[in-house]
C-alpha cells in the first residue's frame, strides 16, 4: 500500500507540472484515476511499454541485465503493481457511512474482436473491471454515447461527455474507463451564516469578490519556511479522508514554490509527527471548477512517450501476432467545495485502435493555492488541484 501511494503522490505531481506549464489557471485531475488507466495498460503490454509504465508506477530502476532473468523480474514487478492496485481498491471500496467514495472500472471492447481470455480475467481479478462488448465497427458514436453514459450514472452526472464527439471511431477496439466519485462532510462544518463576500487576488493587482467561509479551531498545521509557505489539513467526518492546503505567504508565490514541491517533502510534511494540531482561523473560499484534459502531451512529457509513439504500445489482452496502439488518453474532472464539506469526481478514459494572530494562527486563502484530498490509510492522492480564481 504504501509503495503504490508514493507512486501515485509522485506522478500526481509529475503531472500537476506539466499542467502547469500550458495552464495558468484552474487545475484539478484526479491521480489515482489516471494511474488505474495506467495499471490495466500494461496487463497486456510487454518490451519498452511496460517498463516505461512500471517506471511511471514505481519510479523505479532496473538492475537486472537483459535477458531470461530481467524478463522474469519484470514480470514479477508488475504483477507487484497489479496486487498492490487489487489491495488499494478492495481497501477504499469498503462501505462507510461517513463519506461516499466510489472507484469503478470499466472495458468496452469491439464485440468481434477476440481478447485474450487470461487479460480479462486479471483485469477482473486486480481492477474489478469486467469487459461489456459495444459496436464500433458499425456504431462508434452510439457507443461513445453509451460509454459516457457509463461514467455519467457513475460520477452522479458530475462527468459529462468524457468522450467527446468523434473521438471513436470504426477502428476503435477497446476503451479503458476509470471513474472516481467523491462526497464527503466535513468533520466540523463551516457555518453558513459566518461566510461573508471578501476579495480573493488573483495576483498583486487584480481582485474579485468571492464568498468566505470561515471556522475557527484545532487543525493540523505546519509552517514551510523553505517554501515561504504552510500548510493546514481540513478532515471529513471521522478522518478516513483530509484535504491539504498549501498556501503561499505572498500573493504571487504560488509559482515560485511550484518547481520547490517534492512529493518526498510533500508526504514529509504530511505525516502526523510533523504537523502540529494548532488553534486556527481559516477562512477558505467556495468554490467549484469542472476541466478535462487531453493527456497524451502530458503523460508523454512524464514519462509514457512510447506508449504514445508511432510504435505498437505492445499487446493488451490480445491474441499473438495482434496489437493495439494506445490513441487518446482523455480525463475530466468536477470538485465543489462549501461549508458542508465537498464533491469531487474525475473520470479517465484510453482508447486503442489497432503570519500568526493572538492566540492562534491565521490560514487565510485569499491568494491561489494548492489543495489535494488525501486517504490517509493508504496515504493515496485521490484528487490534485489549484486554485487561482474561485
Amino acid at each position: 500500500m504504501d509503495s503504490l501511494g508514493a507512486a501515485i503522490t509522485v506522478f500526481g505531481i509529475d503531472l500537476f507540472r506539466e499542467l502547469s506549464k500550458t495552464n495558468d489557471g484552474n487545475i484539478f485531475f484526479s491521480p489515482v484515476s489516471i494511474t488505474t488507466v495506467i495499471g490495466m495498460l500494461p496487463l497486456g503490454a510487454r518490451g519498452s511499454t511496460a517498463t516505461q509504465l512500471r517506471k511511471v508506477l514505481f519510479s523505479e530502476k532496473d538492475t537486472e541485465s537483459s535477458g531470461i532473468k530481467a524478463e522474469e523480474k519484470e514480470i514479477e514487478k508488475m504483477e507487484e503493481i497489479h496486487h498492490q492496485f487489487e489491495t488499494f481498491l478492495s481497501e477504499i471500496s469498503k462501505p462507510t457511512n461517513n463519506y461516499e467514495l466510489k472507484i469503478a472500472n470499466r472495458l468496452f471492447g469491439e464485440k468481434t474482436y477476440l481478447f485474450l481470455q487470461k487479460y480479462l480475467d486479471s483485469v477482473e481479478k486486480y481492477y474489478h473491471a469486467s469487459l461489456e462488448p459495444v459496436d464500433f465497427v458499425n456504431a462508434a458514436d452510439e457507443s461513445r454515447k453509451k460509454i459516457n453514459a457509463w461514467v455519467e450514472s457513475q460520477t452522479h452526472e458530475k462527468i459529462r461527455d468524457l468522450l467527446p464527439d468523434a473521438s471513436l471511431s470504426s477502428s476503435t477496439k477497446l476503451v479503458l474507463v476509470n471513474s472516481v466519485y467523491f462526497k464527503g462532510q466535513w468533520d466540523t462544518e463551516f457555518k453558513k451564516e459566518d461566510t461573508q463576500e471578501e476579495e480573493f487576488w488573483l495576483n498583486k493587482d487584480t481582485s474579485k469578490p468571492v464568498r468566505m467561509m470561515t471556522q475557527r479551531r484545532s487543525f493540523s498545521f505546519a509552517f514551510l519556511e523553505d517554501l515561504q509557505a504552510k500548510i493546514l489539513g481540513i478532515p471529513y467526518r471521522n478522518s478516513d479522508l483530509s484535504m491539504f492546503v498549501l498556501l503561499p505567504d505572498d500573493i504571487d508565490g504560488l509559482e515560485k514554490i511550484i518547481n520547490k514541491i517534492s512529493p518526498e517533502k510533500l508526504v514529509e510534511w504530511t505525516n502526523p509527527g510533523r504537523m502540529e494540531e494548532r488553534t486556527v482561523t481559516l477562512r477558505l473560499p467556495r468554490f467549484e471548477v469542472e476541466d478535462s484534459y487531453d493527456m497524451e502531451a502530458v503523460l508523454a512529457a512524464a514519462g509514457m512517450g512510447y506508449a504514445f509513439s508511432g510504435r505498437k504500445a505492445g499487446r493488451s489482452g490480445t491474441p499473438s501476432g495482434s496489437e493495439l496502439q494506445a490513441q487518446k488518453f482523455l480525463h475530466a474532472s468536477f470538485v465543489a467545495v462549501t461549508e458542508d464539506g465537498t464533491e469531487a469526481a474525475a473520470a479517465t478514459g484510453m482508447d486503442f485502435a489497432i503570519t500568526s494572530a493572538p492566540g492562534g494562527e491565521t490560514f487565510h486563502c485569499n491568494h491561489p493555492f494548492l489543495f489535494f484530498i488525501r486517504h490517509n490509510e493508504s496515504n493515496s492522492v485521490l484528487f490534485f488541484g489549484r486554485l487561482s480564481s474561485p
